[in-house]
């Protein structure tokens, strides 16, 4: 095999904050991910070149640094971690691919971990001098008109494109049950820790007590809407020298994107429709797609505006049922597809959205 190759891919079971994995530090979770992903590979933590891993919330540091050290990844591993929202852990593997495609390493590991129960308190200075004033949402853009709270974004989703509540509401429902069918299967890619073997979220969700529940912007409700989480998710991203002819997935394409700050949820469209078009893949030509599900509304506007196939959507379940371990959530699409797409010549695309009008997609074939 010739080109960069993921060879394998792990995750933590996902928990809501203050849950089961709230007392774990960011590295803490990640840690044992990153040992299983060498173990399931068969290759020694020396062979390492890098480890990136995408962040959000954890005000600064390295923490992939800390992950690498935690792992026991020789000490000349630096690690470096990025910033991208959302995307982080899926642009880490995007640029752990560039690496190796580069000839820099043979051996990268990619992904994302974030911690929502530990993450630092944010407060800003005051330039008058009084006391320092706390936020919970930084500017993703310099714009007060175009840089909206989330939720709010999303009900903008949700009245430009005439999504109706009860669409979001069936949406949330149908991806519970598909995580609580999926739950035997997935145990497979989840690395036990803090007493979880599984994401602790999936609920027997129904359309009764979607009605009960909050709302928190127009028909965006508490029912529609991700949790915050934590957790971890990596992929072993190897030369076509190390992977030789184990099984494994090819990037065929991958894009990120700048889109409308004002309606962030709909950034993915335009990266989904450049990766189908480098890889040359129609979306009827998709065996499996995760698609980030942060909001019903969004997940439901990207499918309606790209025309991928519902029936191959997030067949384990997506982020409604698990929660949105930000900095994380791209690498367990990621994950997912690894782990569902079995057969050669089987395709997959994964996307997702994050905060100031990004979205990155990534279109992988199984070979091996």
């Amino acid at each position: 095999m010739t080109g960069p190759l993921i060879i394998a891919a792990r995750r933590s079971p996902v928990a809501p904050r203050g849950g089961g994995l709230g007392a774990l530090a960011i590295h803490q979770i990640a840690a044992p991910v990153i040992a299983a992903l060498l173990a399931d590979a068969g290759i020694g933590p020396e062979a390492v070149g890098e480890l990136i891993l995408g962040n959000a919330l954890g005000a600064g540091g390295n923490p992939a640094r800390l992950a690498a050290l935690a792992a026991g990844l020789p000490e000349r591993v630096a690690g470096l971690t990025i910033d991208r929202q959302c995307c982080g852990g899926m642009d880490a593997v995007l640029l752990a691919h560039a690496m190796v495609a580069a000839g820099l390493h043979d051996v990268v590991i990619a992904g994302g971990a974030e911690s929502y129960s530990r993450r630092p308190l944010r407060l800003a200075p005051d330039p008058q001098g009084g006391p320092p004033v706390p936020y919970d949402q930084p500017p993703f853009a310099p714009w007060p008109d175009r840089d909206p709270d989330m939720v709010e974004a999303a009900e903008a989703i949700a009245a430009r494109l005439g999504i109706s509540r009860a669409e979001q509401d069936d949406w949330a429902v149908a991806s519970h049950a598909r995580a609580l069918a999926a739950a035997p299967r997935l145990a497979a890619e989840i690395v036990p820790m803090a007493g979880l073997a599984a994401d602790s979220f999936a609920r027997a969700l129904t359309l009764r007590l979607c009605a009960r529940a909050p709302v928190l912007a127009g028909s965006v409700t508490a029912a529609n809407t991700a949790v915050a989480a934590d957790g971890a998710a990596f992929c072993l991203v190897v030369s076509g020298r190390i992977a030789r002819h184990r099984p494994a997935l090819r990037l065929l394409a991958g894009a990120t994107v700048g889109a409308d700050p004002a309606l962030p949820g709909l950034a993915p469209v335009p990266a989904i429709r450049q990766v189908l078009d480098r890889a040359g893949l129609v979306p009827g030509a998709l065996d499996v797609v995760e698609m980030m599900e942060a909001f019903a509304v969004q997940a439901i506007g990207c499918l309606r505006l790209t025309g991928l196939p519902p029936a191959a959507v997030n067949p384990g379940g997506g982020a409604l049922a698990r929660g949105h371990p930000v900095g994380a959530s791209g690498a367990i699409n990621l994950v997912r597809l690894f782990h569902d797409l079995r057969a050669p010549g089987q395709h997959g695309l994964a996307a997702i959205a994050a905060a100031g009008g990004l979205g990155t997609a990534l279109a992988v074939q199984r070979v091996g």
